[in-house]
């Protein structure tokens, strides 16, 4: 071979030799590239961090609110850390999508989860200063839904700066492949759509359409849908609630974005853009929905069941139904708001010149106001401002200032202290009502106060006060149970009732309520029925005060009951909630039931999770049970008998019966009606906030005049809606033999009644003392 040849093929190998490595090094970086990427999607060695799996791409879960529904079906609650409602992407306004595309990602159509002409356009800007990014639709998506930059999702390379954001990104880039693999491009954006921050709480369209424009999600129009996606590029930056002109200028670049991809034309655009955001702003909490107090109980009660299962409330997207009627809560909110309207003009009146803040003496509790400022927020809140300058804090207290307060019209406008607004609502009474299913424990109805939004209080499970003659029934269970009938009889007369508390001796008279005793043998049943005092007493002290607390624990009484005399009478404080479970099982043949106010909880698919069945257990017998219901309907049917004011309620068609009993505390701090029909069990309390609040006269003040009448109209709501279906009708029969008497006939007596003229030296004095402070 001539030299000349050899010269001309030395360059040529030397140049096919630099292909080949050349290839070689391509092949070799990518080979690395791809095990790179495998090593990532593997988790190679825990160095990467766990990408998204198979089941997570197919079963996408996004934090989605749990809903609270009452048994009838209608939401009234919603808890929530990301305030997210999906909806199916053909629900939402085309105009929504168009706008996102042609904003963040032009070519969605044409890529398959990577834009490679997106990144090196990226790249370049980047190189030249002007930084973007250029991640695609999915890739946002991947990051939003499978939160790819969590600390959860770190390896041990991920805690390396700049090394972590590449290993995130390239998770990204895997899951948006795989994500354009397993999906459409329609269900991709709706999957985005439904998931990203839109701020102000706003996770997701339909929950930003409310938010924002207080619409739906189909209904947006081209420049609300173009403030939307604006907002998307930082939420706290452009949110046309905070930051008006931001939001507005940004919007404006969308539509211009609109314009340049052909979704709008210029000139639509360009109209558009002179619109100024037509806001209509709220914000939902993550307790929000219905004011209602039986809420309270609720929280509590999913909360400890969700710890118990593992499971967070706010996100798992739970169902979440209640034993609550909505029809039946909206009638006991009703009937109770009517009544306590009337019943507080009444106690404005009958304090008409005076402040209703009095002792036993009936004189004004000096410095009351004083003193019970100090037990608020605001006084707390002065106190760790200004320390020990007490001239400071009462200045502050003593400052008007504008403040919106709660009249029975309507929240009013004024201008008022601390000082003078706690006086004002000092005087106000307050109410707690709450009916259950006694056969099932399901409550149907919680109204723990006359307003939710102004007095947070809960009267039914949250306050404990006293009975009064409602808890009598329990006496009068326990005799039953241990041998007494209906028809025994126990002279009404004058007691003193000698015992021993904490060492020492004591002695207890009790008086009557009209302070007259007969003097005359009655039946257990007409002495109920007419709530006599010294019977009761006498009876307590024959079985045994011990035996009355300890038949009232029996009956689902949890509250501390002190074993004294005084016990049948009501002298220690108990709730609503309990008396209302309690009564039930008179009703329910002797079955105590524990009160269910959740029914069940579905996951977000529907499937059901855990069903509350009823949970009872006998603790009296059917007997004693029957014979406690007929001993109650007494006070309806005996002479006297304290619950006749019900006569005057729409109660009586079709043979239909009614049980019930009344109560009243020392002083009418507290009024009672305890109420049974053959459907519901309804208890109801009246009284001031604070015990020395109170009518200063029975006429005014006992439990017929302030809690019966609740009740009466409750029940009269309730029978007149058919679709509860409560229907009239009389109590059902025994099913086993009643073996004690009970039809047992009281006539009364024409002599007149002996007055107790030492509970009338007592009454008397009082009187005195109150005319005096008059003078």
């Amino acid at each position: 071979m001539s030299e000349k040849k050899k010269k001309k093929i030395q360059p040529q190998n030397k140049y096919n030799k630099w292909v080949r490595n050349l290839w070689k090094v391509f092949g070799a970086g990518l080979v690395l590239v791809i095990l790179y990427f495998v090593a990532v999607d593997v988790n190679f060695l825990y160095l990467f961090g766990e990408s998204p799996g198979l089941d997570e791409l197919e079963n996408p879960r996004s934090n989605v609110p749990s809903e609270i529904y009452t048994a009838d079906g209608v939401m009234v609650g919603r808890y929530f850390r990301e305030n997210r409602d999906p909806v199916p992407f053909d629900s939402i306004a085309p105009i929504m999508a168009k706008a996102l595309i042609a904003t963040e990602d032009e070519r969605f159509y044409k890529h398959q989860g990577i834009d490679p002409v997106g990144l090196l356009a990226a790249i370049k800007d980047n190189l030249s200063g002007d930084t973007r990014g250029a991640s695609t639709i999915t890739q946002q998506l991947a990051k939003n839904l499978y939160k790819t930059r969590t600390k959860n999702t770190k390896g041990v390379l991920g805690y390396i700066p700049g090394v972590s954001t590449l290993i995130a990104k390239t998770k990204e880039w895997n899951t948006a492949i795989k994500l354009e693999q397993r999906y459409t491009k329609d269900e991709i954006l709706g999957m985005y759509l439904n998931t990203v921050d839109y701020g102000s709480n706003a996770f997701g369209i339909k929950v930003a359409a409310n938010t924002f424009f207080s619409t739906t999600p189909d209904s947006l129009k081209p420049e609300e849908a173009a403030m939307l996606v604006g907002v998307l590029k930082a939420p706290t930056t452009y949110n046309p609630r905070f930051n008006p002109k931001n939001a507005l200028a940004r919007r404006n670049v969308v539509l211009e974005q609109m314009a340049k991809n052909k979704v709008l034309t210029k000139a639509q655009a360009d109209s558009l853009s002179q619109l100024p955001i037509d806001l209509k702003y709220h914000v939902e909490e993550h307790l929000d929905g219905v004011p209602a107090y039986y809420r309270q109980a609720v929280n509590e009660f999913v909360r400890n069941w969700s710890e118990e299962k593992g499971l967070d409330f706010y996100s798992e997207g739970l169902k979440i139904y209640l034993t609550i009627d909505s029809r039946m809560q909206r009638l006991a909110e009703e009937a109770l708001r009517e009544k306590m309207k009337s019943l507080q003009r009444r106690f404005e009146s009958h304090w008409r010149g005076r402040n209703p803040w009095v002792d036993e003496k009936d004189q004004e509790i000096p410095n009351f106001i004083e003193t019970s400022i100090k037990r608020t927020a605001v006084y707390q809140s002065l106190k760790n401002k200004h320390g020990k300058d007490t001239a400071a804090i009462n200045r502050a207290l003593n400052t008007p200032h504008k403040m919106e307060v709660f009249t029975w019209k309507g929240m009013k406008d004024t201008t008022l202290s601390s000082m003078d607004s706690l006086r004002y609502y000092k005087r106000f009474l307050h109410a707690g009502l709450m009916t259950m299913d006694p056969y099932t424990g399901h409550i149907k109805a919680w109204v723990g106060g006359i307003d939710y939004e102004n007095f947070k209080y809960d009267h039914v499970k949250q306050a404990r006060r006293q009975p009064g003659s409602t808890f009598k029934p329990f006496v009068y269970a326990a005799a039953i149970d241990q041998g007494y009938s209906p028809c025994d009889k126990i002279q009404d007369q004058r007691v003193t009732i000698k015992y021993v508390e904490d060492g020492k001796n004591m002695e207890w008279t009790p008086h009557n309520a009209d302070y007259s005793i007969s003097g005359r043998q009655m039946t257990l049943r007409h002495a109920m029925g007419r709530s006599v005092n010294t019977v009761t007493a006498q009876l307590t002290e024959a079985i045994g005060w011990d035996t009355v607390r300890k038949f009232a624990r029996k009956l689902g009484i949890t509250s501390p009951l002190e074993a004294v005399p005084s016990i049948g009478l009501g002298s220690s404080d108990v709730s609503v909630f309990e008396m209302v479970n309690a009564y039930s099982t008179f009703i329910n043949n002797g079955f105590l039931n524990k009160p269910i106010l959740v029914l069940k909880i579905e996951d977000r698919n529907g499937n059901l999770i855990e069903q509350f069945n009823p949970q009872q257990k006998r603790v009296i017998s059917e007997e004693t049970a029957f014979l406690m219901v007929h001993m109650l309907k007494g006070t309806m049917e005996e002479p006297g008998g304290t619950s006749q004011a019900l006569w005057e309620y729409e109660l009586w068609k079709k043979g239909n019966q009614v049980a019930g009993k009344t109560g009243t505390t020392s002083n009418h701090s507290d009024g009672w009606y305890m109420g049974v029909t053959k459907d519901l069990v309804t208890g109801v309390w009246v009284g001031g906030e604070d015990r020395s609040i109170h009518f200063r006269t029975s006429a005014m003040g006992e439990g017929s005049k302030t809690a019966l009448p609740i009740f009466g109209r409750f029940m009269e709501k309730v029978y007149q809606d058919p679709t509860l279906g409560i229907k009239l009708g009389p109590f059902p029969k025994p099913t086993v033999k009643i073996k004690k008497p009970y039809n047992c006939v009281t006539v009364m007596p024409r002599k007149p009644k002996v007055v107790d003229s030492l509970a009338v030296d007592s009454l008397l004095q009082q009187l005195n003392d109150s005319i005096s402070s008059q003078f």
